[in-house]
Order: C-alpha cells, then structure tokens, then sequence
C-alpha cells in the first residue's frame, strides 16, 4: 500500500515539477562576477547562482516593495543562500545513493505533462525557447529534479506511515471540514443579450430563445443544441457546467434550479448578460461525510504534514552532518 501510495504521489510530483519548469521566472542574463560564496562538504556554491537565485526569488514575489531596506535584501540574500546549500546537499546524496533517472523516464514524464496540459511537443519547446531554455537543457534540469524527487521519496516518504487511529482521531477533532455541499449539475445555452443591442436585435434573440427552447422541451439532445446555440464558452462541452454549490450561483440560477427535477429543462432565464435555457442533469444533497468517504483525503493530508515534517528532520540532519563553509555575507 505504501509502495503503491508513493508510485501515485511521484507521478503526480513529476507532472507539477514539469508543468513548474514552464513558469519558472525568468533570470537576468547580466554578466556577472563570479567569486564562492560559500562551500559544502568542499563543493562550491557561487556568487553568480546566489545572484540567480535571489533573482528567482524575487521574481515569484512580484511585489518587491518589502525589500526596500538593507536588511530586508540581506534576509532575502540569506533565504537564497540557504536554499542553495539545501541544493547542493541534496545533489550530494543523490550520487552518494547512485539515484539515476533514466533518458525513458524523462521521456513519459514529458509524455504526461503534455497529455495533461493539452500541449504539443512544438507548442512546448516554443515555450522553452521564450524563457531562454533549449529542449535539451530542459531535459536536463527535468533529469535532476526527479533525481531528487526520487530521493526525497526513499529516504522520506517510504518511512512514513499513517495508522487508523491517526485518521480517526483526526476526522472526529474536524468534522466539521468535511461537508458535502448541497449542489447542482446543469447544462446550460446562453443566448447573450449586447447592453447595446437595439430593440429589434433584443426581439430577434427573443424569438431564437423561444425557437431553442422548444426544441429543447421537446427532446432534441440538450448538448448537441448548446454546441449549436450557445454564445458561452462552455457551448463547446455541450454547455456542461459541472456541480454548482448552492450559495455560491447566481440568484436567477438559483432560484430556478431549487425547484427543478433531475432532467427537467427551464424556462426562459434573464440575468443581466443575456438568456439561458438550463437542464438539470443531478443534485447532490448537502450532508456532512461520513469518515469512510473521508477516508482517503483525510489520510492524504495527514500523509502531507508528516511528509513535510519529515523532510525538515531529515534535511535539517543533512545540514549538522556536513561541512558548510560561509564565505560571502552580504
């Protein structure tokens, strides 16, 4: 079971590791002076990969009004050295373990994130090659994050267990975070209404409104007419709007849908962007979850925190048992 638990957990850290490679910020191709700006167990970690990573790191705060201060840039100068020595460890003791990811693997794991995103190969290598990335270098980069990946997950996650009681325990003390809201699966088909339109143009959407209507009420395929009809979006998915939270939907959606049958068509809907036509394809009662349909995402939480705490042991290890050497402070 855990075997099995870590294989899901990987592979859903590869697709998020691969995704993430996409929309890593990108770094200031300024030259820039190279000194060592601190050592572990021997190996170097340099003022340029410091700069790069402080830039990175300044990039994913998009608001960089905080570091105004000196103290403020030496704390996050700092962050960023730290990060880097974590690296380095970890890098370490993927070749002292001998972890190797194979040139396949890299491979499938590009292979899922396409599937997953709906991207193709050259639609992916554009988007490499507009943040400065060659396909080849990121293969690589890939190559040494699921190295690391697979570290973490056997030197981590496959000592770590969670017992019943721990799933028990933890379900009675939130119940309360376990509720299944009341909701509504409906399709709809948008006719939209221009705040500018004149009032024959709001007379002819009228009429094709109650044209569509009528052929809805009388059994033509619900989907195929919002493919054909609908001005949403969601036209294209046959006008599938998925579960609807009660609470949560537009009081004219509401008021409708409370009082429908499953399969049951609406009338004409008006809201202040156009018409709509809703089927109602289920409902979902509101109750609170019992723990055995809690089970599974109880457990996967409780998985997480002590991957996390675990991680932080095991890392903070790293760090006691290495020499780190500290050479630049600034």
């Amino acid at each position: 079971m855990v075997a099995i638990r870590n294989e899901i957990i990987m592979k859903k850290t590869i697709v998020l590791l691969v995704a993430l490679l996409l929309v890593l910020p990108l770094v200031a191709s300024a030259e820039l002076v190279s000194a060592i700006a601190a050592l572990v167990n021997d190996e170097p970690i340099t003022t340029y990969d410091l700069a790069k990573e402080e830039e990175a790191m300044k990039s994913g705060m998009g608001d960089t009004s905080a570091l105004t201060t000196a103290a403020a840039r030496a704390q996050l100068r700092q962050t960023a050295l730290d990060a880097l020595v974590n690296k380095k460890l970890i890098e370490q003791k993927v070749k002292e373990l001998d972890i190797r990811v194979s040139d396949e693997e890299v491979r499938q794991a590009i292979e899922d994130v396409k599937k997953t995103n709906s991207i193709s190969e050259e639609n992916l290598v554009a988007a490499l090659a507009a943040r400065g990335i060659t396909f080849d270098e990121y293969k690589v980069q890939l190559k040494d994050q699921l190295e690391r990946l697979r570290l973490i997950s056997l030197e981590v996650r496959s000592k770590i267990q969670v017992s019943e009681k721990e799933i028990q325990d933890y379900f009675s003390a939130h119940a309360g975070n376990y509720q299944v809201d009341e909701a509504f699966h409906a399709r709809q088909i948008f006719l939209a209404v221009p705040a500018a339109a004149t009032e024959d143009q709001q007379k002819r959407i009228l009429e094709k409104a109650e044209k569509v209507l009528r052929e809805a009420k009388s059994g033509a395929d619900f989907s195929e007419l919002a493919k054909k009809y609908s001005d949403d979006p969601s036209g294209k998915e046959g006008g599938d709007l998925g579960f609807l939270n009660k609470g949560e939907l537009l009081p004219e959606f509401e008021k409708v849908l409370i009082s429908m049958r499953v399969g049951e068509v609406s009338g004409l809907v008006r809201t202040s962007a156009g018409i709509h036509i809703i089927k109602l394809v289920d409902y979902r009662e509101g109750k609170t979850q019992s723990l055995d349909s809690a089970k599974r995402e109880v457990e996967d939480l409780l998985y997480k925190q002590k991957s996390e705490e675990r991680f932080s042991q095991w890392l903070d290890g790293l760090r006691k048992n290495a020499a780190i050497e500290i050479i630049e402070r600034k």
